[in-house]
C-alpha cells in the first residue's frame, strides 16, 4: 500500500479524472459480501457486491498509470483481502490491484493499469441475487472496433470492393446437390453468433447446477468452428468468454461487421420442470405470438438489469442503431431464416413449438440483419440439460444449425454488397 503523501502527491500532480457519487442513505459499517473480476478484451470488469448503499469516489492518475478508488463507511474484511487474488496475469488492462485502510472508515482500492483506459464506475441497486453493486467497467482508450479485429484475423483489407455481378451467388445447374448439402455462395458471408448471457449474468440455472452462460457459449464456440469451416462462410462471436455484453451493444458488434446474419443462442427454462423442447424466435413488431413467447422475451429482456449496464452512458451511435424502423422486410427474411433452423433443429430433439414464434426480443432489433433466437432446450428440464452438458449432442446442435443456415442461403442467395464491411 502506497504512503499517504505518495499518493496525495502523484494525484495532484497529474489528476485527469475526479468523480464522486453518494449512495442513498449510506451507513457506517457496510460490509463487502463478494468481489468479482471479469477480463476481456473488449474490458475489464470488477464488481464490488455489498449490503447497503455506500459513499465512493475515484480518481485516475498516469505516470504510472492508476485508478485509485476510496470506499467510505466500508469495513476492510477479509473478502476484500481476497480481491488481489483475482487478477490473472492475461487481464488486459490491470496489473495488480492492492486494497487497504486508508484512514478510518476509509478502504482505498489501488488499481494499477497497463495502459491508458477509459473507467465507467456505477453503482447498481439490489437485482435477482445480487444485492447492491459497485461495478468499475475498464475499457481501453481507444476502444476495440469488432470490424478491424475480424479483418486482422482474416489478413483481409478493411474495403474491398465487389461487384454485383461477382457477388452474387451462382444458380446452381440442374441435378446440382440438393439444398441441405453444401450450398456454393460466391462472396464470403458474415454471420454473428451470440452466446447468451456470460460474466454477472448466469442466465437460467438448471437443476444440476449448470449456467446458460456456459451451455451458449460452448454451443457458440462449436458452431463458429463449423461456420469458418465453410466456404465462403466466417463467424464472428458477440463474446468469446465469461464476461457480460449489454443487448443494445451485442446489436452493434453485428452492425459494424456488416453482418449477413445474427444467431442468438440460448438454452430455455420454465418453471415446470417438465418443459422441454427446441425453439426458434424472430422479432415481432406487433406483440408476442402467444403469452409464453412474451414472457421469455421479458425475461431475456431483463439480462441487462442483472448483468448490469450503465444507463448514465448515451451511445449515439446506438441511437441509430435502434431507431424504430419498418423491419417488415427483415423479419421476413428472419422467419425464412428460423423456419430453415426449426426444421433441422427438430431433426435432434424434440420441437417445444411446430412453428417459429415471434416477441419483441431487444437482441434481435438490427433493422437491417436477418436476425433468430434460439432455445436449444430447456436448462430446467433434468433430462435436456444432461444432454446440454453432453460433447457429442452439443456438436449435433451445431450441425443442425448450420445445416438449417445453409438451407437458407441456398434458397435466399445473400445480395451483393458494394464493399466488404460497412465502417459508419
Amino acid at each position: 500500500m502506497p504512503r499517504r503523501r505518495d499518493v496525495l502527491k502523484f494525484a495532484a500532480a497529474s489528476l485527469t479524472l475526479l468523480v464522486s457519487r453518494v449512495g442513498a442513505g449510506a451507513t457506517p459499517g457496510s460490509s463487502i459480501l463478494a468481489v468479482r473480476v471479469w477480463p476481456a478484451r473488449d474490458y475489464t470488469r470488477v464488481t464490488l457486491e455489498h449490503d447497503q448503499a455506500i459513499r465512493y469516489s475515484h480518481l485516475l492518475v498516469k505516470d504510472p498509470d492508476r485508478l485509485v478508488l476510496d470506499l467510505e463507511g466500508v469495513e476492510f474484511n477479509s473478502v476484500l483481502q481476497t480481491l488481489p487474488s483475482k487478477i490473472i496475469d492475461a487481464d488486459p488492462y490491470i496489473k495488480l490491484i492492492r486494497a487497504g485502510r486508508n484512514k478510518p472508515g476509509v478502504v482505498r482500492l489501488v488499481i494499477e493499469l497497463k495502459g491508458e483506459v477509459k473507467p465507467q464506475v456505477f453503482s447498481l441497486k439490489p437485482v435477482g441475487e445480487y444485492g447492491h453493486r459497485l461495478v468499475l467497467d475498464l475499457y481501453p482508450a481507444e476502444p476495440v472496433d469488432p470490424l478491424m479485429a475480424l479483418l486482422e484475423k482474416t489478413g483481409e483489407a478493411p474495403l474491398k470492393a465487389e461487384s454485383a455481378l461477382d457477388t452474387q451467388t451462382r444458380p446452381a445447374p440442374r441435378g446440382a446437390a440438393k439444398p441441405d448439402e453444401k450450398p456454393e455462395i460466391a462472396r464470403l458471408v458474415t454471420i454473428v453468433l451470440d452466446p447468451g448471457h456470460g460474466g454477472e449474468d448466469p442466465g437460467a440455472i438448471g437443476r444440476g447446477g449448470s449456467h446458460e452462460k456456459n451451455v451458449t457459449l460452448s454451443v457458440a464456440r462449436r458452431l463458429k468452428e463449423k461456420i469458418d469451416a465453410t466456404p465462403n462462410m466466417r463467424a464472428v462471436l458477440t463474446r468469446d468468454g465469461d464476461y457480460f455484453i449489454p443487448l443494445q451493444q451485442r446489436v452493434q458488434k453485428a452492425r459494424r461487421v456488416q453482418a449477413d446474419l445474427f444467431v442468438s443462442v440460448h438454452a430455455d427454462a420454465f418453471i415446470k420442470s417438465t418443459a422441454r423442447g427446441s425453439s426458434v424466435f424472430v422479432l415481432s413488431e406487433n406483440g408476442a405470438s402467444s403469452s409464453a413467447a412474451r414472457w421469455l422475451a421479458n425475461k431475456e429482456n431483463s439480462a441487462d438489469l442483472v448483468g448490469g449496464v450503465n444507463l448514465g452512458v448515451k451511445d449515439p451511435y446506438l441511437a441509430r442503431t435502434l431507431l424504430d424502423l419498418s423491419q417488415t422486410a427483415t423479419i421476413n427474411d428472419s422467419l425464412k431464416l428460423g423456419k430453415d433452423v426449426l426444421g433441422e433443429l427438430g431433426r435432434i430433439n424434440t420441437l417445444h413449438k411446430a412453428h417459429v414464434e415471434q416477441a419483441g426480443f431487444a437482441v434481435l432489433k438490427a433493422p437491417d440483419i436477418p436476425s433468430i433466437l434460439i432455445e436449444t432446450a430447456f436448462i430446467s428440464n433434468p433430462e435436456e440439460e444432461a444432454r446440454l452438458n453432453d460433447e457429442a449432442y452439443q456438436d449435433r446442435m451445431a450441425d443442425a444449425i448450420l445445416k438449417g443456415i445453409r438451407r437458407y442461403f441456398a434458397k435466399n442467395p445473400p445480395l451483393a454488397k458494394s464493399k466488404l464491411a460497412r465502417l459508419d
